[in-house]
């Protein structure tokens, strides 16, 4: 199901996921050795900015953790955001939590294949494009795919919450 654009990749759990799923998705990959933003991930890739997106982890008022996917030059709104998962507020989870509870790394995080699957949102700004980049699990790995059927994998939805 997945094409390469390099030497044979090690499958994630986002790519499994998306395999399972019979969903269609192309793996770029880059040196992943230590954190690149995704500004410098999408130059690496000769991709245009508008079509990579990064993925952001937040804690609810409620406890809740929601992830949001965003284009990788915005910010999240964070009213806007939490407006969206029909909470009061929200902040975004403190780095130092990220692995423990998603299984990803900063710079490998991706909306699907985490330990728990938490709501996800993906800006509408992505409906425009026939596929948009996320990370593929690790660093070092994009996935190319379409905004419908990540949202599908992720059981997500669509909203507005970029600045």
């Amino acid at each position: 199901m997945a094409k390469h654009s390099k030497e044979k990749e090690i499958k994630t759990n986002a790519m499994r996921l998306l395999e399972q799923k019979k969903i269609p998705y192309t793996v770029h990959t880059y040196d992943g050795e230590e954190f690149h933003d995704g500004v410098s991930v999408a130059d690496m890739l000769g991709q245009p900015h508008e079509i990579v997106y990064k993925t952001l982890v937040t804690v609810a008022k409620s406890k809740e953790h929601y992830v949001f996917v965003i284009p990788i030059e915005s910010e999240l709104d964070l009213k806007k955001a939490a407006k969206a998962v029909h909470e009061k507020s929200i902040e975004m989870l403190p780095l130092k939590d990220l692995t423990e509870l998603t299984g990803y790394v900063r710079g490998g995080c991706t909306c699907i294949g985490m330990k728990k699957q938490f709501p996800a949102v993906l800006d509408e700004s992505a409906k425009q494009f026939p596929k948009i980049m996320v990370s593929g699990g690790r660093r070092g790995s994009q996935m190319e795919v379409s905004p419908e059927d990540l949202m599908r994998a992720a059981n997500g939805t669509f909203a507005d919450v970029i600045m």
